[in-house]
């Protein structure tokens, strides 16, 4: 069975979870703290993906785990990573605001920055690896964008119901996404197994090198305690759900191969940053 069933509607209520914690002054906190937003988005959107991109090369990774990588470099941390800042006593209307502000500007960055990997890997691999920009487009507008938008009209309207829903969904999202995993796990265990040991150092690299840009960006912008645990948590956290739809989905790569990264990137990463939490917390 394509994992593209189970994540599918996954990632839609994530998405949804999101839009029902969002409001719209959520996206003006720039307006107010211009800092921490700033280092939060550069982490997120132009650090963690070079980072991928040098590590990638390092470790001479194969061209579709190449992808893969960057694919969940590519895709910050939806609505996990605020219930992980508010333990660890973070600032979680940061974490909030930059969920929402990455969520709208990766509809643009990742078809930029696959493209260009897609290219890249094809001249330099002779492994040429098809991706239809305006259908990874489509997608995401269809699976992220409108979940959201729908989450945040549904608050609006009925704020009562809208706080119970969003209860209920924190208590799922976690299984459901650990039921995702184990699924993936049983399809691509051969696979996974065999290459386990270069991306398994290659991908907690990655995240280590990812929190610590985050400890250098606080520090460069003179950030609070409390917001410097949210930009490492933030530039930590990623998206899995929205890598293994995009390189599974029909549509788009169509290959369950490219969504290992992310599978192992969610496993490594929740594990990384509850004992960063339960550090930072002493």
């Amino acid at each position: 069975m394509n994992p593209i069933f189970i994540v599918l509607p996954i990632l839609t209520l994530l998405m949804f979870e999101l839009g029902l914690e969002l409001n719209i002054r959520d996206f003006t906190l720039f307006r107010y703290r211009p800092r921490p937003v700033i280092a939060g988005l550069i982490g997120q959107i132009i650090l963690l993906p070079l980072l991928a991109i040098l590590l990638g090369s390092l470790f001479h990774l194969d061209a579709l785990f190449f992808i893969g990588l960057l694919l969940i470099a590519c895709s910050p941390g939806g609505s996990s990573s605020n219930i992980f800042s508010m333990l660890a006593q973070g600032d979680v209307a940061l974490s909030v605001s930059l969920t929402a502000l990455s969520s709208v500007i990766t509809l643009f960055t990742i078809p930029l920055i696959l493209g260009w990997a897609t290219q890249m890997t094809g001249s330099h691999t002779g492994t040429f690896i098809q991706l239809p920009i305006g259908a990874l487009v489509m997608q995401n507008l269809i699976l992220t964008l409108l979940p959201i938008g729908l989450g945040l009209l549904f608050k609006a309207k009925f704020p009562e119901k809208a706080e119970k829903i969003k209860r209920k969904l924190h208590q799922i999202s976690f299984p459901a996404l650990l039921l995702l995993a184990g699924v993936f796990f049983i399809q691509h265990y051969k696979t996974i197994a065999a290459h386990i040991g270069q991306l398994g150092i290659c991908i907690s690299l990655l995240i280590g090198l990812a929190m610590f840009s985050g400890i250098l960006l606080s520090r460069l912008m003179h950030l609070q305690r409390r917001e410097k645990r949210t930009i490492v948590i933030e530039i930590g956290m990623q998206n899995a759900a929205q890598g293994i739809a995009i390189a599974s989905s029909p549509l788009i790569f169509n290959n369950s191969t490219i969504a290992i990264p992310s599978i192992l990137y969610a496993l490594f990463m929740n594990l990384i940053l509850l004992t960063y939490i339960k550090t930072v917390k002493k």
